[in-house]
């Protein structure tokens, strides 16, 4: 993820925040919560000279990036406590 990228995706999350604050993302529709993010998007597709769609695409595609980076973190944190077991029961993580 180069920097640009990583400031679009911290600036939309930081305005997700504001703008969702405490809904459980499992109970609302993804589109409710898009729209919601459509003034930032907008702004920075105005900013960027794209469409509302790229900025979308963009940022989906960085969400998920995240989502697999923080992912992969947390598996190696949990294979290193694994391997510090001497024969007790390892944490599992799928």
């Amino acid at each position: 993820m180069t920097d640009e990228n990583r400031k679009i995706l911290e600036r939309i999350n930081a305005y997700a925040e504001n703008v969702l604050g405490e809904i459980d993302p499992q109970k609302i529709q993804v589109s409710v919560q898009l729209e919601k993010l459509r003034p930032v998007m907008e702004e920075i597709a105005a900013e960027q000279g794209a469409t509302l769609e790229d900025v979308f695409i963009l940022y989906m595609d960085l969400q998920s990036e995240a989502s697999c980076a923080t992912n992969q973190k947390l598996k190696d944190s949990l294979q290193d406590i694994n391997d510090g077991f001497d024969g007790g029961s390892p944490l599992l993580f799928r």
